[in-house]
């Protein structure tokens, strides 16, 4: 494994919405962004484009996800953030396939876990932006205090998208 070490890689997927980008650091998925996206690859310096095991796991989630079947597993990740970011990141994969929750909701769970009486939902909503692994940490099943649909970094449309497709697996589970 010496050989993936301060390494960054890459790999490419074709999904209905686009092209994918997916980065590794040899062993963990540490990025997954639409091509284009809003801080798409950001802190990426250094890359290669290779196949790796990790990118075919990432790829057989894909592949399931994308035809309409919610995948069993999650791939091996590697999210680099703050703990803050980290336990959002967490409440994030706690929400269910074609559910979606506040930034209001997540910062109540959080104050909760963390004993600390009130936690603002704008600070939520900035750590959630922060997610470099979008679709697999589903920062797309997080809606405005109204249920209105609000910004996503791969788009209005694309977010849209993912919770019709969503709305859909869960009805088939």
């Amino acid at each position: 494994m010496g050989r993936f070490i301060n390494m960054n890689y890459l790999n490419f997927y074709d999904s209905p919405l686009g092209e994918i980008i997916i980065a590794s650091d040899g062993r963990f998925l540490t990025g997954l962004w639409f091509s284009g996206q809003k801080y798409e690859m950001a802190g990426l310096n250094d890359y290669k484009v290779q196949d790796l095991d990790i990118f075919k796991e990432v790829k057989v989630w894909l592949d399931e996800y994308f035809s309409g079947s919610f995948p069993g597993f999650v791939p091996s990740i590697k999210s680099r953030g703050t703990s803050f970011q980290q336990d959002v990141w967490k409440e994030l994969l706690s929400i269910d396939v074609g559910e979606t929750k506040t930034y209001g909701d997540i910062a109540k769970n959080l104050a909760k876990k963390r004993t600390s009486g009130k936690m603002s939902a704008r600070a939520v909503g900035s750590a959630v932006g922060k997610n470099k692994i979008s679709l697999i940490i589903p920062c797309h099943r997080v809606v405005g205090f109204d249920g209105r649909i609000t910004g996503y970094a791969g788009g209005v449309d694309r977010k849209i998208w993912l919770l019709d497709h969503e709305s859909s697996m869960k009805l088939s589970r």
